[in-house]
């Protein structure tokens, strides 16, 4: 049997039956040489669309503080908001694979705390991978042997943004890509499906690929990744900022949306909107119910003359 299909896999929203991306999926198409999808998504609407057009991996990240709750980093956002985005991003996608990332304070605490936490992503939200940022070696072991993939991140670890001093590419020097590459060792040895590197340098990126028989997914991470992801909100110019340099805008869906609202004010404004057409109607029947009956006329009477 394919290690990319199981019994349940389901059907796709069309009523096709789909080929389930599992975390073993992942490591066979790395064998295979094909490259891997990946894109963050957080509602159902975007994970369906996303999961529609055929991407491998839909990550469910914290980055959603900052890109749908307005947050200035990815730290405020807590275990229940991150359940609540991830059970509705599973309701809508049939073939991705469906990781969900445990949010800052979620795992730095003794391994039971955040061992209970993995398991409600889970059990109660369908996450079918969880991603955890830094080379937490017994943590991975500890996920691995509780029956719950992981993936690793390394490299420019958001949730460390106080201790690197703002978000800037990490492993820059010589000794920095040998420790970078050790803990992506140990990572893989503990048992980590994947791992995401995040604003490294290409050569560092490249050489991590090369040694490692999980696959690595990249983002500022150059070509030479095993697969790539970008924040969904970066993809389609939805984050109000200026790009980092390893994004690529493929659509502009602030535009869109801007001029498809101010159209709608302006039609409403001038009672354009809605039209006879797109309102309902009375059967005739009610409509001649409705109307005022005509008053009898009154009789007029002759005035006599005196």
């Amino acid at each position: 049997m394919s290690l990319t299909n199981f019994p349940g896999a389901g059907v796709s929203h069309t009523g096709n039956p789909v080929t389930k991306v599992t975390m073993p999926a992942l490591a066979e198409m790395k064998r295979q040489g094909k490259p891997i999808s990946a894109l963050t998504a957080y509602d159902y609407a975007t994970s369906r669309l996303v999961d529609e057009a055929g991407i491998d991996m839909v990550l469910v990240g914290d980055s959603l503080a900052m890109v749908v709750l307005g947050h200035e980093n990815t730290l405020a956002v807590t275990v229940d908001e991150m359940l609540h985005h991830t059970r509705a991003v599973r309701r809508a996608v049939r073939r991705a694979l469906v990781v969900a990332d445990m949010p800052f304070g979620s795992y730095h605490g003794t391994l039971s705390e955040a061992l209970a936490n993995a398991v409600r992503f889970v059990k109660e939200a369908g996450a079918e991978a969880v991603k955890i940022e830094g080379p937490r070696v017994e943590l991975v072991r500890a996920l691995t042997e509780a029956e719950i993939p992981v993936v690793g991140h390394l490299g420019l670890t958001p949730q460390s943004v106080h201790r690197m001093g703002g978000y800037r590419v990490q492993a820059r020097t010589a000794d920095a890509v040998e420790r970078l590459k050790a803990d992506a060792h140990v990572l893989a040895e503990a048992g980590a499906g994947a791992i995401v590197l995040e604003g490294v340098p290409r050569e560092a990126a490249a050489a991590i690929t090369a040694e490692l028989a999980i696959p690595t997914i990249g983002i500022g991470a150059g070509p030479d990744c095993d697969g790539q992801i970008l924040v969904f909100h970066d993809l389609v110019n939805l984050t109000f900022a200026p790009p980092a340099k390893f994004v690529r805008r493929y659509g502009d869906a602030a535009a869109l949306i801007r001029n498809a609202v101010e159209r709608y004010r302006e039609d409403v404004e001038h009672r354009a909107f809605p039209s006879d057409e797109e309102s309902y109607h009375l059967p005739e029947s009610a409509r001649q119910a409705l109307q005022p009956k005509a008053e009898a006329t009154p009789k007029l009477h002759a005035v006599r003359k005196a």
